[in-house]
């Protein structure tokens, strides 16, 4: 515990010394620099005033403690420990609090999102699936108070989704939905099964966090731009000039196509926009079979056998695999009451780190 105040007390110090730094008139004149010293500050303020109030918990304790040790009448004794218990209850919610506060913090958390939804084992029933899971989300987003925009869709026949890409915009979106990533499994009858029997299909989700210009910059020759025409399901052509857009990005070999704007102008806004997120996905691994291996963790290839949550129709109900958190509810979560399933990863990510920290 003496380490973790060691780095709280260095947290505090490097406060002081942004503070100091910031009314340097040398410092004030370069806006650049001004601005990185702002934000670092900003960021750790509210964990150098809970440590403040910390140490004001702590000294009252003490004082208390001492009070205790001389010979008080009933009433003060009673008052004093009272004033005690409630004391030690402040300082154990601040304990927790700052520790909270302590932890890695992920550098996209703040972002949007970029969420892809694909059909994978099962057919059509998977592609319903996915059309189901994409209800879940936006319901989910709507609740939240984000907006939820699609990018592109590959319909099937019966009335799902081959792909769908979606934009999700708000507030920290991606801290919350970064845990979906992965494959989905349904077991449910199939509206096409006559016989009444179950089937098991899988959606993967996959959760990328916007990249802008400032996170990472796609020069135009590294990219190969091929335009063509936009077709619905089926394969029947739904226009009739070549608006949609597929780009390469050549150095990773990333393809993006893209049809579901009204025109090739905003595919190609919509294509850079996604490219630009996967580049950045990709460049955040340092190697090609590491980015492989991350990507096949994180969405899986769809097998029945893999998965992170098993959605199960006849017994109403929802598993995460990852925390073995069960819920008997599969009717509220997939009108997009995600809240619990959400807060419960995010504790178990919270508890992994706070053993990290603890070990470090």
């Amino acid at each position: 515990m003496d380490k973790f105040f060691d780095k709280l007390q260095a947290v505090a110090d490097r406060y002081e010394e942004l503070g100091e730094l910031l009314s340097d008139p040398e410092v004030i004149a370069d806006s650049d620099r001004f601005m990185k010293l702002s934000k670092e500050m900003g960021s750790i303020r509210e964990t150098v005033e809970k440590y403040n109030q910390y140490k004001d918990v702590t000294s009252q304790i003490a004082e208390n403690n001492d009070l205790l040790r001389e010979k008080l009448d009933d009433d003060m004794n009673t008052m004093v420990k009272e004033d005690l218990k409630n004391l030690n209850a402040q300082k154990d919610q601040l304990e927790h609090e700052i520790t909270l506060l302590m932890l890695p913090k992920d550098p996209n958390d703040d972002k949007n999102i970029i969420m892809e939804i694909h059909g994978a084992a099962g057919g059509d029933e998977a592609s319903l699936f996915a059309a189901d899971l994409f209800n879940m989300y936006s319901k989910y987003a709507e609740r939240q108070g984000w907006n939820v925009e699609v990018a592109d869709r590959n319909e099937t026949e019966v009335g799902g989704f081959k792909e769908i890409v979606l934009i999700i915009s708000g507030n920290k979106v991606y801290s919350k939905l970064k845990y979906e990533s992965g494959a989905h499994r349904v077991q449910r009858v199939p509206v096409t099964e006559s016989a009444g029997r179950v089937h098991t299909s899988t959606a993967t989700v996959g959760i990328m966090p916007e990249a802008k210009d400032v996170d990472i910059k796609l020069e135009q020759k590294d990219i190969r731009v091929d335009v063509f025409r936009s077709s619905g399901a089926g394969g029947q052509h739904i226009n009739k000039t070549s608006s949609a857009v597929r780009m390469t990005h050549l150095p990773t070999g990333i393809v993006v196509s893209m049809q579901d704007q009204r025109s090739q102008q905003q595919n190609r806004a919509k294509a850079m926009e996604i490219l630009r997120a996967r580049v950045y996905d990709y460049y955040q691994s340092r190697e090609q079979n590491q980015y492989d291996a991350e990507r096949k963790s994180a969405v899986g290839t769809g097998d029945r056998s893999e998965r992170i949550r098993t959605y199960n129709y006849p017994q109403n109900r929802v598993t995460d695999h990852r925390i073995g958190l069960t819920l008997n509810k599969l009717d509220r979560i997939m009108n997009g009451e995600l809240d619990e399933i959400i807060d419960a990863l995010i504790l178990a990510d919270q508890t992994k780190k706070i053993e990290q920290l603890a070990n470090d």
